[in-house]
């Protein structure tokens, strides 16, 4: 069987490969932040307690800082204003200026000049007398006019309400048994018949001890002219007050009128509610300078920047633990 050309079944045709399609390119999202783990009950007992230790050790430092003023460097502050006290009222003593009660010469020049001047109240903290009591080691110690905190930080301290010694009538003086410089610290040591003198501008006074008191046991001394000389009980709780009575064995010198009252922080174991605010300005004071001092060391660098705050930082201080001390019974 011939077989014709052309004549066979047609071939199937080639189609072409169709194009592939473009696939869109995916933006990839950003990374889910990671969980923050909780803190444990273990860590936050721990930054609790680490916060509660840095508080109770400063509060610490604070408390140790204070004892140190006022059984270290407040007997340093009493001394100082006793030797310039001293050479005060030696001065006045030697130009017989020196004030003899509640009044002063508003201007001493004028006595050295001729010329009349006015009396003005005598202020409190002014010198007034030079005591010894040799007895118990006291030598050439000043009696400021009034009793306050502030008033006996400087030394022993007059009442103003009474005389003053050697002038007619019962003369009262204060002195701290603890601290600054305690003047009064050996006051139980002294014996019947021991002598104390006292100067003023009027002259040389002595007194003989004659019987010892306390707040709970008063003397019964009849005797017109004396000089009482009180302190705190106790040096480590000072919750009642202890004195000693002397009589007036030298001539009675002229007694001034015109006697003031006293205020409240002038009574025995009174303190001066007064300065609670300035304890209160001095303390807000404190947290300031430490807190600025704090940022500024997390700034820059710490040595030099505590360093820079340490002189304010203890100005502070000093300001701050005297207000306190006002705030302490006056003869403590």
């Amino acid at each position: 069987m011939t077989t014709v050309e052309g004549t066979g079944p047609p071939s199937a045709p080639v189609l072409a490969p169709e194009p592939a399609a473009a696939v869109p390119t995916a933006v990839p999202e950003p990374p889910a932040p990671e969980p923050v783990a909780p803190v444990a009950p273990a860590d936050q007992r721990t930054q609790i307690l680490r916060a509660v230790g840095l508080g109770l050790s400063l509060l610490g430092i604070f408390l140790l800082g204070f004892a140190a003023f006022l059984y270290g460097l407040s007997p340093v502050q009493e001394a100082r204003s006793q030797n310039v006290m001293y050479k005060i009222l030696a001065g006045e003593l030697a130009q017989a200026i020196a004030p003899t009660g509640p009044t002063v010469l508003c201007n001493p020049n004028a006595v050295a000049s001729g010329t009349s001047s006015a009396m003005c109240p005598t202020a409190q903290g002014t010198p007034m007398a030079i005591m010894n009591i040799p007895s118990i080691g006291i030598r050439d110690m000043i009696v400021v006019y009034g009793t306050s905190p502030e008033d006996l930080a400087l030394g022993p301290g007059l009442v103003r309400s009474g005389p003053l010694p050697g002038q007619s009538g019962v003369s009262e003086v204060y002195g701290r048994k603890a601290t600054f410089g305690a003047p009064f610290g050996q006051l139980d040591q002294l014996r019947k018949g021991d002598i104390v003198r006292v100067t003023t501008a009027q002259g040389v006074s002595s007194y003989e001890v004659v019987a010892f008191g306390s707040s709970s046991r008063q003397v019964e001394d009849p005797y017109p002219n004396r000089l009482v000389l009180l302190t705190a009980g106790s040096s480590a709780v000072p919750t009642y007050y202890s004195y000693v009575d002397a009589d007036l064995v030298s001539q009675v010198k002229p007694t001034p009128g015109g006697l003031p009252a006293i205020y409240s922080d002038e009574t025995p174991l009174s303190g001066d509610p007064g300065t609670l605010v300035d304890t209160l300005l001095w303390g807000l004071a404190l947290a300031v300078v430490s807190a600025g001092a704090t940022v500024a060391a997390s700034r820059w660098k710490a040595w030099p920047t505590y360093l820079t705050a340490a002189p304010l930082v203890l100005v502070v201080l000093w300001n701050l633990y005297t207000s306190l001390a006002a705030l302490l019974p006056n003869v403590y």
